[in-house]
């Protein structure tokens, strides 16, 4: 993967900000549960649809922080704390306030990993969240 896109450095990094993280993150996020998907299996592309859409939405990553946040390192606490709480302007109907905050917070933790090219700390993180 790190031919794909050359990391930034942290300062390079930290100059986003924190939607443009969670921008990049959500698109992170949502690739890594399609190829999870895939790799459990041959499956019509309706039932990998509907799969990911369970997984890829505000309540589903709210639960996913859960079991992320004790497993988090202090600097990443705290990046997905300044996502969790950045203000967004609009919340979608099938999500309350606090589970899209969450999911915002998540998404800016993903990106800022990917970003700076720490993948295999993404691969741990997302396992945790695999595992049985």
């Amino acid at each position: 993967m790190e031919n794909w896109f050359p990391p930034m450095n942290e300062q390079e990094v930290n100059r986003l900000g924190i939607l443009a993280l969670a921008h990049v993150g959500d698109a992170v996020f949502e690739l890594l549960v399609r190829a999870r998907l895939c790799a459990d299996g041959p499956a019509a592309v309706a039932q990998l649809h509907r799969r990911t859409v369970a997984k890829v939405n505000a309540a589903a990553q709210a639960e996913d922080m859960k079991k992320l946040l004790p497993l988090l390192t202090e600097e990443e606490s705290a990046l997905y704390k300044r996502g969790r709480n950045t203000k967004v302007n609009s919340v979608p109907h099938h999500a309350d306030v606090g589970q899209y905050h969450a999911a915002t917070g998540l998404e800016a933790l993903f990106g800022w990993l990917y970003l700076l090219g720490r993948y295999e700390r993404i691969a741990e993180l997302f396992a945790a969240l695999t595992e049985e």
